[in-house]
């Protein structure tokens, strides 16, 4: 991999780079997995001129919805093709533990939903009545009028994915952009590029036309800027931190783009009193969910403050077993953070927790037993006062968790609902009733009660600093569609 020539895949071509070098590395061990040239500015510029041309100029948008259906179903399958491959590469750029349950996530997960998208799409209409009221179909004059709702695509659709679960991201931005008949230009995490080129490789094999897909990779966040202002851009897909997702935002004012921006998240986990018992596993699955990198993992641990001192022991000891390795053994349960400055940014919060009078219960530092050039922070277990230690307010991504105690459910929903953030939610309890009137309580763009969904057919997204739009099911296609009402008189 580490002699691949190519920056990208633009206007239905593989382009040497121009730009900056790309060196991906192994976050398991540090070594260096590639190194080549991205591509320059202007041949990212490039790329959003193919994608324009294909968009205006190609039948791509004005192709039946089956007929796209079809080339998309054949870049899926291609996809599939290359299933062992992407996954080859996301152990490796991604630190993604080969064993663990998140590799199903990273590739298994999003392929079979691509499929199911796909039917989903089917069903919807590409026009819909308005529902007028009947007195309304007549006007004074005595014309009969009919109300309709027309979806069309958007346009140009820059997608920019996340390192965490790069192929995740990617496939749930382009699959439902190219369904619905835009042009797409991917630019994926310049920490985990290698997982994006099957990708080109499948639109390719599907021969999808020149710019319907392109794929840019680069170095830094130059070309990133270019797509988020680019007034050939009409839309940006991405997921990624707040603070990115602000500057996404003001690049693409000026030129008023769609935007479905997946952000950050500091979600919490409310346990009843009679769901005492769930904690330890919740909170190990924090870990395990690929070292904590994860937007929407419960990372706030609210429980009844008389629970706490038998929950800590166990909780120390359940930490300590979990075996942390490089990715590719079979033994490793958690692997590497994603990089240095991640290893760096778990550290600081756990010194800014105690500094705000937490107890650090397990981990707290870099493990012993691990590659020494490698990435890692053992999984930790904080103990905080309060909902305003900077632990519980600021978005780690890390193998990092808060256990907070409440002094009854009306303080548990309030610290639940004391975040900038508000991406997901999860309520356990025994008793449903009261679990799902805790539920309704909590603001949260989703919130799980005493389960967790990962389907085709139920969308997610943010409130307030945790984003703007929604993936997956029928908002996350209409997203990718242009709505104009059309009213007919006759």
């Amino acid at each position: 991999m580490n002699e691949f020539p190519y920056g990208g895949y633009v206007g239905g071509r593989w382009l040497r780079g121009e730009g900056q070098e790309i060196r991906v590395e192994d976050p398991s061990s540090g070594s260096e997995l590639a190194r080549f040239p991205g591509l320059s500015p202007t041949q990212i510029e490039s790329a959003v001129a193919a994608a324009r041309e294909a968009f205006e100029e190609s039948p791509w948008p004005r192709l039946a919805p089956r007929e796209r259906v079809e080339r998309v179903g054949a870049l899926v399958a291609a996809l599939h093709r290359r299933a062992d491959t992407i996954a080859e590469r996301i152990v490796a750029e991604a630190g993604c533990p080969r064993t663990s349950h998140a590799m199903a996530m990273q590739v298994e997960v999003p392929l079979a939903h691509a499929r199911q998208i796909a039917e989903l799409y089917l069903r919807l209409p590409e026009v819909e009545d308005n529902p007028l009221p009947l007195a309304e179909r007549i006007t004074p004059t005595g014309q009969l009028v009919q109300s309709l709702r027309r979806y069309a695509p958007v346009g140009v659709v820059a997608a920019i994915s996340a390192y965490n679960f790069p192929f995740y991201t990617a496939l749930w931005k382009v699959v439902p952009a190219l369904l619905t008949g835009n042009a797409v230009i991917l630019r994926p995490s310049p920490l985990t590029p290698l997982s994006a080129l099957p990708l080109a490789e499948a639109a390719e094999e599907a021969e999808l036309p020149p710019g319907v897909f392109n794929l840019v990779l680069e170095a830094g966040i130059e070309g990133g800027v270019l797509l988020s202002s680019h007034p050939g851009v009409d839309m940006i897909a991405f997921t990624g931190s707040s603070r990115v997702g602000v500057e996404i935002a003001r690049q693409a004012a000026p030129t008023m783009k769609r935007l479905q921006l997946e952000l950050g998240g500091k979600s919490a986990q409310i346990f009843l009193p009679d769901a005492v018992d769930r904690v330890v596993p919740a909170a190990v699955g924090v870990c395990l969910a690929h070292a904590g990198q994860g937007c929407a993992l419960g990372t706030r641990l609210l429980v009844p403050e008389g629970a706490i001192p038998e929950l800590l022991p166990a909780l120390a000891a359940a930490f300590s077993q979990i075996r942390v390795g490089p990715a590719d053994d079979p033994a490793t349960q958690m692997g590497p953070v994603i990089s240095a400055a991640q290893e760096a940014r778990c550290a600081h919060f756990v010194a800014a927790a105690r500094e705000g009078g937490g107890q650090v219960v397990a981990g707290g530092a870099r493990p012993e037993g691990v590659p020494a050039g490698g990435h890692y922070f053992a999984p930790t277990l904080l103990h905080l006062p309060d909902n305003r230690n900077p632990a519980a307010q600021e978005e780690i991504f890390g193998p990092v968790v808060a256990l907070i105690g409440y002094r009854d459910l009306d303080h548990a929903v309030a610290m639940a609902n004391d975040s900038r953030y508000g991406l997901s939610g999860y309520v356990h309890g025994r008793d449903a009733r009261t679990a799902l009137d805790i539920a309704l309580r909590v603001r949260s763009g989703t919130v799980n009660v005493n389960t967790g969904l990962a389907s085709a057919h139920v969308s997610s997204g943010g409130q307030r600093m945790s984003g703007v739009g929604r993936e997956r099911g029928v908002e996350g296609l209409r997203i990718y569609q242009q709505l104009t009402c059309i009213n007919l008189g006759g």
